[in-house]
């Protein structure tokens, strides 16, 4: 039996300003990843705001809404079996200095707050993170 999952990947405004896209894209095909949907959009800080409700009360809110909205992104939905689990082993640790080798966050992360991507971490979160961005 199949269990083909979507989830949301975020290549964050660090690596779109490194030109990194294309290539964070390429890695995700490389490991059968399903580009089902992509888009560079800008976010302001009150939809991400809206889009990090979850950490709200967190101490890292505000730079975390503050990054987010800081330059362009590139949301995808990514399809694949175990998607969400897949793409958070893929991406690595938060901190890039603790992700394991051949992660997205090693390789590109710059710090805990510039770490090049977001992904689910959930199968119900993906599900209203892909319907924030892609409400059709």
């Amino acid at each position: 039996m199949s269990n083909l999952e979507r989830t949301l990947s975020i290549i964050k405004p660090d690596a779109v300003e490194r030109n990194l896209e294309n290539e964070i894209k390429e890695i995700f095909k490389s490991k059968g990843f399903n580009i089902v949907k992509n888009k560079k959009i800008q976010v302001s800080k009150s939809e991400a705001e809206q889009f990090y409700k979850v950490h709200e009360t967190k101490p890292f809110f505000n730079d975390l809404c503050a990054y987010l909205s800081s330059g362009p992104i590139v949301v995808m939905i990514l399809e694949k079996e175990n998607a969400v689990a897949a793409n958070r082993e893929l991406m690595g640790a938060t901190k890039p200095e603790e992700a394991a080798e051949g992660t997205i966050r090693k390789k590109y992360g710059l710090s805990i707050d510039k770490n090049s991507v977001h992904g689910s971490d959930s199968i119900e979160n993906a599900k209203v993170e892909i319907d924030f961005f892609f409400k059709d």
